[in-house]
């Protein structure tokens, strides 16, 4: 299946991009938070579709029951 990512220009994305661009681990609730996206996975896909690497890394959450993914960015998109 083909995935039609927007191109790096969309303000979406490089909002995600300049939350990642630190290379530290971010939550998705941090992603929402700074850079107001709501489908992190969905832009973390479309920024790998340009040649990003990010890292997810699920773990158990320490304030509440359940789970939290944490994205890294080790590498950044083609330009």
């Amino acid at each position: 299946m083909t995935m039609h990512a927007a191109t790096l220009s969309s303000p979406r994305l490089r909002r995600v991009l300049a939350v990642l661009a630190d290379g530290r681990p971010h939550t998705t609730r941090d992603i929402v938070r700074r850079a107001r996206v709501m489908a992190v996975s969905a832009c973390v896909a479309e920024l790998r579709t340009h040649g990003a690497v990010i890292d997810c890394v699920k773990q158990p959450a320490t304030t509440h029951p359940g789970w939290v993914w944490r994205y890294t960015m080790t590498k950044g998109p083609e330009t």
